[in-house]
């Protein structure tokens, strides 16, 4: 058995057949292509799956397709416009937001929406607004500079 599911994607309305079981991720990933949206650890702990949906970072794989019916979802993909990179992107590029670059799509998507939020946030609550969002890699610090290059548009001192 299937449904039938309307959404739009990165810009583009989307019609997709999916199995009532099948996580939005799944879509993203599987019957979209959207391979920047990662599956980490498939309970919603690591963050690697955030996306944005109707304006709001979700994890999408903690929630099923049929969920986003009529929703507007924005991936990684999405962010950059007409081949200029979103300021969060170019920010973690910058600023050396990433090692390996597994967690770096739903840190982004995560990151937006803390500024979006929360424009004067602080170190410490980048910390905190980030929580959901696991990096094995860089311990962090280079995230958080990276957020706040995005916030402040200079260079963030050293520590």
């Amino acid at each position: 058995m299937t449904i039938q599911i309307s959404l739009t994607v990165n810009g583009q309305a989307v019609q997709a057949s999916v199995d009532p079981r099948t996580l939005l991720v799944q879509l993203l990933r599987e019957q979209l292509q959207l391979t920047g949206t990662h599956v980490g650890c498939d309970t919603a702990q690591c963050g690697a799956c955030t996306v944005h949906m109707n304006g709001r970072a979700v994890k999408s794989c903690s929630m099923l397709a049929a969920q986003a019916q009529g929703a507007t979802i924005t991936t990684i993909e999405g962010l950059s416009q007409d081949g200029t990179l979103h300021p969060m992107q170019a920010a973690f590029r910058e600023c050396h937001g990433l090692q390996c670059g597994f967690c770096t799509p739903g840190m982004v998507m995560s990151a937006v929406q803390l500024l979006a939020d929360n424009p004067q946030a602080d170190e410490a609550q980048i910390r905190q607004g980030l929580e959901g969002n696991i990096c094995r890699c860089t311990g962090y610090h280079n995230i958080v500079k990276a957020v706040q290059f995005c916030q402040s548009g200079k260079q963030p001192t050293a520590a």
